[in-house]
């Protein structure tokens, strides 16, 4: 079927008023969990093929967390749904008159996913729209094929075809795809295909949701515990080799701690994958050639502190960390997007949150220290996607949190509540009387 006629089919259930009533939609968000919680090993599997995913990180990352997102709107959406009241006193009306929000779906949403967490980035999203009411076309990222394949297969048997449709494909397939009039367009990539997806969407003044990613720093302070950070660090990193949207991307610090780190580091990353990780069951490899040449041209951009070691022939690089890194490195100069953390030395808060205003804004900021003052200058000083203390990427599994960029790093945002809001639009309703 041509994209045109597809988008048409879908828009079907909506028009009709089908997706509206909260058991469609409570159904449609039981079908995806049965996907998830029916076909786990399946799952992992593809993911295993495509990214050499430990089969935790399966799970955590992808499989569980998914069905954590839908949990939350089961649990939530029907008092969501809840047309809420908005007080009429004060304006003049007429005795009687009330006035009340309430959401009404968007209609076809257009879901593009990527590579590097092609469950979780595509069918979060997914979740949120069917959670709003809309029909969805689900695009799946070619890079991630085994992913992309098992999706095409399993999600015709789970969903109806005016409801939920797979198109596989490339480049072509995409932008046959944006040429259509969708409702919403939801895209989770680079900032590059980004700016496609936006020229095409301002087409029919479509509203797009942006989730991007840049470069995330983690700033450390003088007065915290080294060894528990480094291990954080560490987990937070090299998860899913360093192909996280949100993972610490850079550590910025004063001297004296960079140097402690240079300790810290490599320890914690033996604890955490043993002293040679391309034999550990826990780490992963890189998604393709392309990306590994990319990642290992930038290993001569500071001193190598741990890593380095690189095998072509099974897109390994090993956990990885430079310091003596210039800012104006080809390290600091792209999101790494892989395994590789350098350390950036700055005199002290004050130059680091320079540092950090100086570039674009990332989608998030990550913070290790003990002081309350350090805390309040890093959330008011600077601004990022979300910004976390203690514990990278943390934020990202909390269903009350909303999860998105700003600027370079994207718009708009989801999860819990806030993808009903994405999905949905907001609709005003006043009711005067007549006499």
């Amino acid at each position: 079927m041509n994209p045109t006629d597809l988008v048409t089919r879908l828009r079907v259930l909506v028009r009709a008023g089908l997706t509206r009533p909260l058991a469609w939609r409570t159904q449609q968000l039981r079908q995806l969990r049965a996907l998830l919680t029916e076909c786990g090993p399946d799952i992992a599997a593809a993911l295993y093929a495509d990214l050499h995913k430990p089969e935790k990180e399966c799970y955590d990352y992808e499989i569980d967390f998914v069905v954590r997102e839908i949990d939350h709107l089961l649990t939530h959406l029907e008092s969501w749904l809840t047309p809420e009241p908005v007080p009429t006193a004060g304006y003049g009306y007429p005795d009687g008159t009330t006035a009340s929000t309430r959401y009404d779906p968007l209609g076809v949403v257009l879901v593009i996913g990527t590579w590097n967490y092609p469950v979780q980035l595509l069918l979060a999203p997914i979740a949120g729209a069917l959670a709003g009411g809309n029909t969805v076309v689900a695009k799946p990222s070619d890079i991630a094929q085994a992913t992309s394949a098992l999706f095409s297969r399993l999600l015709p048997q789970y969903f109806d075809a005016d409801t939920l449709v797979v198109v596989e494909g490339g480049v072509a397939e995409t932008t046959a795809l944006l040429a259509q009039r969708f409702d919403h367009i939801f895209f989770t990539g680079g900032g590059t295909v980004g700016r496609v997806v936006m020229t095409a969407a301002a087409e029919h003044l479509t509203p797009v949701t942006l989730e991007l990613g840049g470069k995330s720093p983690a700033f450390v302070d003088r007065d915290a515990d080294l060894t528990e950070i480094a291990t954080r660090l560490a987990s937070a990193k090299f998860s899913n080799a360093g192909q996280t949207c949100v993972a610490p991307d850079y550590v910025l610090t004063d001297p004296d701690t960079a140097t402690a780190l240079e300790t810290a580091l490599p320890s914690a990353i033996s604890k955490r994958f043993g002293a040679d990780p391309a034999t550990s069951p826990q780490y992963g490899r890189i998604v393709s050639q392309r990306h590994f040449d990319r990642l290992v041209a930038l290993l001569d951009s500071g001193r190598l502190v741990t890593g380095g070691e690189h095998d072509r022939a099974q897109n390994y690089l090993a956990p990885t960390v430079l310091t003596d890194v210039a800012p104006d490195s080809p390290v600091m100069q792209q999101e790494i997007f892989g395994p590789i953390l350098p350390i950036v030395i700055v005199e002290d808060l004050t130059h680091a949150i320079e540092f950090i205003n100086d570039r674009d804004k990332p989608l998030a900021l990550y913070a290790f220290t003990n002081s309350d003052t350090t805390r309040e200058r890093l959330v008011t000083e600077t601004t990022s996607g979300g910004i976390s203390f203690g514990l990278p990427m943390a934020q990202l599994r909390d269903s009350d949190l909303p999860f998105g960029g700003v600027g370079a790093s994207g718009m708009g945002h989801y999860h819990g509540r806030y993808s009903l809001e994405t999905f949905s639009h907001k609709k005003a309703i006043l009711d005067v009387p007549l006499s």
